[in-house]
């Protein structure tokens, strides 16, 4: 159970049902969440603006712009984190909302334990990031980089991760040369509630090799274990970089 910040943190709710609105207003606040609302993609974008929230509750099905096109917006111009919200059986919306910059998804009908579960890891995988102390990390001549700046540089370019890339690499790189299941990358990385949820890693391991390898149908950095799980290449370290953090 994830303790309650001191923080009281917005969450923008964006659903053309007001009955829903109410319902995920009335839990998140009963939680100690400030609650914002929007009923349609163009009022969620003003909301965005407006009052800078810290998560974003988006529905896919809206009458004047649906959830992914509001998504595209939001991610040309923040990287607030987003949960979509589908309707049970719609595995293409979860994969196509993933694969568009969303943080997560929840499935209508849902509970009020549910959605604060799944809020707070989301809250949680974007400010509690582990930082390492120890400077640059040279993988090779190609590859580059900086968990205490968050940066990561491939042939000499900065190159743009979202929060949970960093955490998935950050955990991969920690224990590079050993394989971690993709139980273990679920719980360290998104949270011990996603343990039934193996697509969220084979999707994420997609994005970073799309942004580090050279060609990622070929991967040298992010090696699958068929059946197991992912390992990092074992990179030349120093002695400090030598123990991970199974």
């Amino acid at each position: 159970m994830v303790e309650k910040s001191s923080r009281k943190y917005r969450i923008l709710v964006v659903d053309d049902e007001r009955r829903m609105v109410g319902f995920i207003r009335l839990n998140l606040e009963q939680d100690g969440f400030e609650v914002v609302e929007a009923y349609n993609g163009t009022e969620a974008l003003e909301r965005l603006r407006d009052s800078l929230p810290d998560l974003i509750l988006l529905d896919v099905m809206m009458p004047d712009i649906d959830g992914f096109e509001v998504l595209r917006t939001i991610r040309e111009v923040s990287q607030v984190p987003v949960i979509m919200l589908t309707a049970k059986g719609e595995e293409d919306d979860k994969v196509k909302g993933l694969e568009l910059g969303a943080d997560d998804y929840i499935t209508k009908p849902f509970s009020p334990r549910e959605l604060v579960s799944r809020v707070r890891a989301v809250l949680r995988r974007g400010t509690s990031f582990e930082e390492d102390e120890q400077g640059v990390i040279e993988v090779d001549d190609r590859l580059k980089i900086d968990f205490g700046r968050r940066e990561v540089w491939v042939e000499g370019k900065l190159v743009k991760l979202r929060p949970t890339e960093y955490r998935l690499l950050y955990h991969l790189v920690q224990n590079a040369g050993w394989v971690l299941t993709h139980d273990q990358i679920l719980t360290k990385v998104w949270g011990y509630e996603y343990r039934d949820e193996p697509h969220y890693v084979r999707l994420y391991v997609n994005y970073l090799r799309k942004k580090i390898e050279k060609d990622p149908a070929n991967p040298v950095y992010l090696l699958t274990e068929r059946g197991v799980g992912y390992r990092f290449v074992n990179y030349k370290r120093s002695d400090s970089h030598r123990k991970g953090d199974l």
